[in-house]
């Protein structure tokens, strides 16, 4: 078992779920009110979790989260959170119910619409330490949201923005692979394929964070060695921990930035909020990588040939072709038309990715027609 802390506390091994109690006791958590979404409580992991409170009958529950985390539904969660006078937040599931959990632990002590803390409208300076605390159990391999500084949610107006700030990065991950072992194969595809694309954009980023790119890698290469057994074998523990580990070291590593595939990703999810985010990432990401390969910063650091590396192929040029047929056996969409976008949605996608908190740390800038392109080439 690993206890490490990087930015927050990690419990990391099967069985950690155990440690839950003792998590709430250690960053001061009473009475939590718990976060989730109904298929994660229909397959019984909120009993498992539930059984290693002292006082379970007394915690809360919202488990309407949805497939996208909106403003709605955070509005939805406060209202149980202020009227069971909870003091903190447990998330169990994937990104999304963490993300929930985040904002909803934001707005529980600050003032103002969620709009006014997304990073875009300038929120970053405004959440205080004041935030409550968040203890993080993912039931998937791939956002590693439990690490992360982030929250990812669709406000009234359509847009899906970033709630960022280190006062929002879970007090406490507790990363058990157990819970893991029973998600269908397509959702730990598209999932694994997420933790993928975010160590390989973290890694390609032009922000410098030198650490974080050895981590990128190192999750990188769990990621792509384990991925199609995790898929195809659900039950692989050992597959299933390194998918795990994957998805916790690439939002370790997301710190260092993002780029072109999260900004499109970011856009048409807030679009299209039935798309889900994994899936995009992994249809975005050869196109950007192949947009990217002509960036001196790409160059001088031969990061193409390091990700080959990492992957175990011998050139950067096989890459973004490696990825591509990983998409084909892994059974994820061949492109974006199969996920029924069309050219028509082109020019709102490239303007909500221009307006992005990723689109700056691209190691190369898009424009709008360079977006465009991309999308083209991801159909």
């Amino acid at each position: 078992m690993a206890l490490i802390n990087y930015i927050t506390q990690i419990q990391f091994d099967f069985g950690v779920v155990a440690l839950l109690q003792s998590e709430c006791d250690r960053v001061g958590i009473k009475r939590p009110m718990i976060v989730t979404d109904a298929g994660v409580r229909a397959v019984g992991i909120i009993d498992k979790v539930l059984a290693q409170l002292k006082n379970a009958d007394a915690v809360g529950i919202y488990d309407q989260t949805p497939p996208n985390p909106t403003e709605a539904a955070t509005r939805d969660a406060l209202k149980i959170y202020r009227e069971g006078k909870f003091d903190g937040l447990i998330a169990v599931g994937g990104g999304s119910a963490m993300d929930l959990a985040k904002a909803v632990a934001v707005m529980a002590t600050h003032t103002g619409d969620l709009k006014h803390f997304a990073a875009v409208e300038g929120g970053v300076a405004r959440i205080t330490a004041a935030t409550a605390p968040v203890i993080a159990i993912p039931t998937t391999s791939g956002t590693g949201s439990e690490v992360g500084r982030g929250a990812m949610l669709i406000l009234d107006d359509g847009r899906k923005v970033g709630i960022l700030s280190p006062y929002v990065v879970p007090r406490s991950a507790i990363c058990d692979p157990e819970l893991t072992l029973d998600l269908p194969p397509l959702l730990t595809a598209a999932t694994g394929m997420d933790a993928i694309t975010h160590c390989c954009e973290t890694f390609m980023s032009s922000a410098l964070n030198f650490p974080a790119e050895g981590i990128a890698l190192d999750g990188l290469w769990r990621g792509w060695a384990h991925i199609e057994r995790a898929t195809k074998q659900p039950h692989d523990r050992e597959a299933r921990f390194h998918m795990m580990s994957a998805s916790t070291q690439g939002a370790m590593s997301f710190q260092k930035g993002l780029g072109a595939v999260h900004s499109l990703s970011h856009s048409l999810g807030g679009i299209n909020p039935r798309l889900h985010h994994g899936t995009l990432n992994a249809m975005f990401l050869p196109a950007v990588i192949m947009f990217n390969q002509s960036e001196a910063s790409m160059q001088k650091g031969k990061k193409l040939d390091r990700l080959a590396q990492a992957m175990g192929l011998s050139q950067g040029a096989e890459v973004a072709p490696a990825i591509k047929a990983m998409n084909q056996r892994l059974g994820l969409p061949s492109g974006l038309a199969a996920m029924g976008v069309t050219e028509d949605m082109f020019g709102k996608i490239s303007e909500g990715a221009m307006a992005d908190h990723c689109h700056k740390t691209n190691p190369r800038i898009a424009t709008a027609e360079d977006y465009a392109s991309i999308l083209r080439q991801s159909m």
